[in-house]
């Protein structure tokens, strides 16, 4: 038990140590943007991307280290568009790293539709340790990833990028819960922000329950705020069917990541993430509501794995998704 108890308070201790290190980051970072140096740009420093066909398929892709790498793969792999996680950008984004990855989307044909963080850390992605740690609602990490939340959204406007994106985590269903109340003010600091810099911020589906996170859109009361529907998550966590998260939440999806999994069956752990066409999402439901909204935005994939076999799965699910998309579209 005391050696339980260590490890607790080793983590809390090392989880602050973070959380100091990323502010003296974020310091600096705030300097430039003070400055005008991330945010003081003329329209021609602001690039200007390419639009894209409606559900247009992308990949999601973690540029760091090699961002020629990861956004010539999205090319090779027969994508017109990405979706940009940057959490270990975080503290680090200039004016220079603009410039490349400009660079590199045009050198690609690559458009990038959305950025998103959900760092720093601690992020316990079980529903145990979950409600604690992850998104906006926990006091102890909300400024700090609200702050990497506007470097984001300042970086991603040099780049033209109209979306930015977060998990906000387990918003509480009560709404007169004091989290529920200070969740509403961080989320509409930040849709302002956003707002500011001519884009929307998404609330990423998963830890919430589709009527939830409705309520948050109206209590926020901004529309520039929409949603960044991930078919598996509101499963994963035993939410909501995507079909029916749609007719909830329809209107104001924005970006769609296409992941397929299973529901939880241990209390403690979500449920698994799987090959698109191997879970429980129905696809071909999803996109015929999607296009009856006259949905707009990309069709993204994000398969949980990493190297060659992420790279294969990816193909296999590309052919699956182009086949029901095809349907839909032509029926």
């Amino acid at each position: 038990m005391r050696h339980k108890q260590q490890q607790a308070v080793e983590s809390i201790n090392q989880g602050r140590r973070d959380l100091l290190k990323y502010a003296a980051q974020t310091a600096a970072v705030a300097g430039l943007a003070g400055s005008g140096a991330l945010t003081g740009l003329s329209h021609a420093q602001i690039r200007k991307q390419p639009s894209h066909a409606p559900m247009a398929l992308g990949l999601l892709i973690k540029p760091f280290p090699d961002p020629e790498a990861r956004i010539k793969l999205v090319h090779d792999l027969g994508f017109s568009t990405c979706f940009l996680s940057l959490d270990n950008y975080i503290g680090k984004f200039t004016p220079q790293m603009a410039k490349q990855f400009s660079e590199l989307l045009d050198k690609y044909q690559v458009t990038a539709t959305t950025a998103e963080v959900v760092n720093p850390q601690p992020l316990k992605w079980n529903f145990i340790e979950g409600p604690a740690t992850i998104g906006l609602v926990p006091r102890a990490y909300r400024q700090a990833r609200m702050d990497a939340l506007k470097q984001t959204s300042d970086f991603a406007k040099m780049l033209g990028i109209g979306r930015v994106q977060t998990h906000c985590g387990f918003i509480p269903e009560d709404p007169k819960d004091a989290l529920y109340e200070e969740t509403v003010v961080a989320i509409r600091q930040l849709t302002e922000h956003c707002a500011g810099n001519g884009q929307s911020f998404l609330m990423e589906t998963g830890q919430e329950t589709p009527t939830t996170m409705l309520r948050m859109i109206k209590d926020v009361n901004n529309p520039a705020l929409g949603v960044g529907l991930d078919t598996a998550n509101l499963i994963l966590y035993g939410k909501a069917n995507p079909v029916d998260a749609l007719k909830v939440l329809g209107p104001y999806v924005q970006g769609m990541h296409a992941k397929d999994g299973k529901w939880p069956t241990d209390p403690a752990k979500l449920g698994e993430e799987v090959l698109i066409g191997k879970g429980d999402v129905d696809f071909t439901a999803v996109f015929k509501q999607l296009h009856a909204l006259n949905y707009k935005g990309a069709v993204t994939i994000e398969r949980e794995t990493s190297g060659p076999q992420q790279v294969a799965d990816v193909k296999a699910e590309k052919i699956y998704l182009e086949r029901i998309l095809n349907e839909v579209n032509h029926a």
